[in-house]
C-alpha cells in the first residue's frame, strides 16, 4: 500500500491544518483538557481520512484480450442500454461504477489498446448518481480501440465533492489493461460504453475493485460488431 501522488499537495495542507488547530488550541486554552483533547480527536480523524482516501493500493491485474475489467473501485449504479452521444452517437450498453469517498480513486484502463480519443469537458458539479452527471458534470472521455477492432468508451465524471479530474493519457498513447489512466479526487464515476450485445458480467448493486473485477467478456461484442 503507497500514497498516490495526487494526494501529496492535499495530505501537506492537512498536516498544516492540524498543526494551526492544535496550536491554537494550546495557545488560547492551556488548562482546557476537555477541549484540547476534542481537537487531538477531530485532528487524527482528519488526517486519517485524508490518507485513506489517497491510498494506492497494489493490484495484479490478470490480462486477459477476452475481458474488459472494472476500471474503478465502487459500486455499479447502472446497467442499461443508451444513446451516447459524443462519440459513437448510437445506442450503446453503459455500465457506470460509483466511487463514495471511501474508495480508493485511481482509475484504470479496462482493456489493452490505442487511445483513439480523449477530451476534457469542463462542467458542473452534480451529485455523480444524478443521470445528468453523464452530460452537464466535469468530465473527460476516452475512447480506446481494441486489438479486435472494436472499441470501448470509458468516461471520468466529477461528483458533487470532486473539484479536479485528472489523466495521464492522450490520443495516440498504447495503454494497457489494468494500468492507471487517471485519478479523481473526493466521490464521482465512471462509465463506460460497449457495443450492444456485450456479456456483462456484474449486476446491479455489486461492490467491484479496479482492476481486478471483470466486467463484460468482449468476445460478445467482436460478434456483435463483425454481425453489425
Amino acid at each position: 500500500m503507497t500514497i498516490h501522488k495526487e494526494g501529496y499537495t492535499s495530505i501537506a495542507l492537512s498536516i498544516l491544518l492540524i498543526f494551526i488547530m492544535n496550536a491554537v488550541a494550546h495557545y488560547y486554552w492551556p488548562d482546557q483538557s476537555v477541549i484540547k483533547w476534542i481537537i487531538y480527536i477531530l485532528s487524527f480523524v482528519i488526517f486519517i481520512t485524508v490518507l485513506q482516501f489517497f491510498r494506492h493500493p497494489t493490484r495484479k491485474t490478470v490480462l486477459n484480450t477476452e475481458h474488459i475489467i472494472c476500471p474503478a473501485d465502487g459500486k455499479v449504479v447502472v446497467i442499461e442500454e443508451t444513446e451516447e452521444t459524443e462519440y459513437f452517437k448510437d445506442r450503446r450498453l453503459q455500465v457506470s461504477i460509483f466511487m463514495s469517498p471511501i474508495n480508493v480513486h485511481v482509475n484504470r484502463n479496462p482493456i489493452s489498446g490505442i487511445v483513439r480519443y480523449f477530451k476534457y469537458h469542463p462542467g458542473k458539479y452534480l451529485v455523480a448518481w444524478d443521470p445528468k452527471s453523464s452530460t452537464d458534470n466535469e468530465r473527460t472521455t476516452v475512447v480506446v480501440q481494441h486489438e479486435t477492432g472494436i472499441e470501448i468508451l470509458f468516461r471520468q465524471i466529477a461528483g458533487a465533492l470532486a473539484r479536479r479530474i485528472v489523466w495521464y493519457v492522450k490520443e495516440g498513447d498504447q495503454v494497457q489493461q489494468g494500468e492507471q489512466f487517471g485519478f479523481i479526487k473526493f466521490g464521482s464515476r465512471v462509465d463506460v460504453y460497449m457495443p450492444l450485445g456485450t456479456d456483462v458480467k456484474v449486476t446491479l448493486g455489486q461492490v467491484v475493485t479496479g482492476g481486478v473485477t471483470v466486467l463484460a467478456d468482449v468476445t460478445k461484442a467482436v460478434e456483435v460488431t463483425e454481425e453489425g
